[in-house]
């Protein structure tokens, strides 16, 4: 009988690791082809919070040696904690080892940094290009960088503001809810934030209020609207809960 209970317990402890940890250490690279031409492969990795982030250091540095992108793109949510900068500091690391450009928006979570500007010059730091509401000029596209709509941060008019309207415009940003505010044209535009739901049950963004896009059943993958096409990545941390259900962890390769 001991040893029925103990099978049962051992199973249950199965279960719930299979279900809900798992999926967090599962990192999957998704695979995004959008043609426009520029014979660019970009590296997306979202929401990292690093506070509650399974995947090493090392990890990340292999799958970028591996996949050897053009650029790294991060959009947003490193961490909102300030005793774990000093984690993050080991991500970055493994991020600049690799010497391929990096450019990087803020998310909501990053906002609620006591001090945000310490975040800040830590990424820069490291070498991180840090964009809020601004462009840059990159070969063969423009870049831009709209800083988080969630936190009221977004400033869509300066981030176009200096942009070359007859080049590729691509547009990276934390929160995609802010594609349903926009009023200028876009090629690709790549978010994050709503970690695929990251407990994929039905109804869930009825429950847990993300914004409109969400509510509308929009909330991962490759969508289009009269202005662009967008990409919301599941995301490679967790907020809240440690924990993912039938939700894996993402980063995303773009072949642009």
């Amino acid at each position: 009988m001991v040893g029925v209970v103990y099978l049962s317990i051992l199973i249950l402890i199965l279960i719930f690791y299979i279900s809900f940890i798992l999926p967090t250490q599962w990192l999957k690279i998704e695979r995004v082809k959008h043609p426009l031409n520029l014979s660019l492969k970009i590296l997306q990795i979202s929401d990292l919070h690093v506070e509650r982030l399974r995947i090493s250091p090392s990890r990340i540095t292999t799958i970028i040696h591996n996949e050897k992108p053009d650029y790294i793109f991060l959009t947003g949510d490193f961490t909102k904690i300030r005793k774990s900068l000093n984690k993050l500091e080991k991500y970055l690391r493994a991020l600049t080892i690799c010497n391929v450009p990096i450019y990087c928006v803020l998310g909501n979570h990053d906002y609620q940094q006591k001090n945000v500007m310490d975040l800040i010059k830590m990424l820069r730091r490291y070498g991180l290009h840090v964009l809020r509401n601004e462009s840059v000029y990159l070969d063969p596209f423009e870049l831009i960088g709209i800083d988080d709509f969630d936190s009221g941060m977004s400033n869509i008019e300066a981030s176009f503001k200096t942009v070359d309207p007859s080049r590729t415009k691509v547009v990276i940003t934390h929160d995609p809810n802010i594609v349903l505010h926009m009023n200028k044209h876009y090629d690709y535009l790549m978010a994050g934030h709503l970690h695929g739901k990251q407990f994929n049950i039905p109804f869930f963004f009825r429950i847990k209020d993300a914004g409109k896009l969400p509510r509308m059943g929009i909330y991962k993958g490759l969508h289009k609207n009269q202005y662009g096409t967008y990409y919301i990545s599941k995301g490679i941390g967790q907020t809240g809960i440690n924990a993912r259900f039938l939700v894996r962890s993402e980063m995303t390769m773009h072949y642009l």
